[in-house]
């Protein structure tokens, strides 16, 4: 019996040690790294890695992240872990597959484009999934998710804005990704708009944030509300006549519910007639899956 417990022991040092190895080797050196994704990768790993070991003591996370960290140092290109790798329930791992697939589609634009958002991305997939398969820590589920939603919505604008000023029609952009940008259109109208995932109309916490945010800073502006709702080109027209207007109106609620007056709201659905991105029919785009608010003169 006493010798049973010994090799308990035993295997339970040599557990941690080996997952402590790679977490002493990270925090013992300074390192450089030979480009900027790397280095974005490298600092956040290394903040995770440090939660893990020295708030948490999960020195299997800390492993994991620590592991990652020494890989950007290399140089290699660090992706998120594949969704399997985790043992999560089976209610949360499609949201999560979807959430790899979007990043997997931007990958290689963001490293050239947008390396920072792109590495805040990928720790916070691994994040987001990890405290998912522990599920128990929900404000650290929704840090991450909401970090990884965040991150994205940054390389969405980047890349949006270059297609737009290359004139591309790429459809290697088409990720799932509720979220918003502010700009403004050839009159100088301010314009927020909101963007959803495929076949969706409901709205993220991103979007909604960003919603009270524009609402917030421009509500002395706007006396009346122009909202207008579009669709990619995937569907028939009828169905994306209806999606767009299911869109609009998310998005009317919105305002409503923060004391804009419904009167002073006007919703239009375009479907898929007014494409930001154009593209040829049965084409899903994310620059064309949103709504637009203006203001009325």
């Amino acid at each position: 019996m006493k010798i049973r417990k010994l090799i308990i022991l035993l295997s339970i040092l040599v557990f941690s040690m080996a997952c402590s190895s790679s977490y002493k080797q990270l925090s013992n050196n300074s390192f450089t790294t030979s480009d900027e994704f790397s280095k974005h990768l490298l600092n956040e790993y290394k903040n995770k890695a440090d939660f893990e070991a020295k708030e948490m003591h999960d020195w299997n996370s800390a492993k994991l992240y620590s592991e990652k960290a020494l890989l950007a140092i290399k140089g290699i290109k660090v992706k998120p872990e594949k969704i399997d790798y985790w043992k999560i329930s089976n209610e949360y791992t499609k949201e999560l597959q979807i959430a790899f697939d979007n990043l997997m589609h931007v990958y290689l634009d963001a490293i050239e484009s947008n390396p920072y958002d792109l590495a805040i991305a990928i720790s916070a997939l691994d994040c987001w999934a990890e405290q998912q398969e522990e599920n128990w820590q929900t404000w650290d589920i929704k840090k991450c998710k909401n970090d990884y939603l965040h991150s994205m919505h940054n390389i969405y604008n980047t890349l949006s804005k270059k297609e737009i000023n290359e004139s591309k029609n790429v459809d290697k952009n088409n990720f799932n990704v509720s979220a918003s940008i502010i700009t403004k259109n050839d009159s100088e109208e301010i314009l927020q708009i909101i963007y959803f995932d495929f076949d969706k109309s409901g709205l993220t916490e991103v979007s909604l944030k960003e919603i009270k945010n524009f609402l917030k800073k421009y509500n002395n502006q706007i006396k009346k509300y122009l909202i207008i709702g579009h669709t990619d080109t995937m569907g028939t027209k009828e169905y994306n006549y209806k999606l767009s207007l299911e869109r609009a109106m998310a998005v009317k609620d919105v305002l409503i519910v923060n004391n804009i007056n419904e009167e002073n709201i006007k919703i239009i659905a375009k479907g898929e007639d007014d494409l930001l991105i154009k593209t040829a029919d049965q084409i899903k785009h994310v620059a064309n899956r949103r709504v637009e608010i203006t203001s009325i003169n």
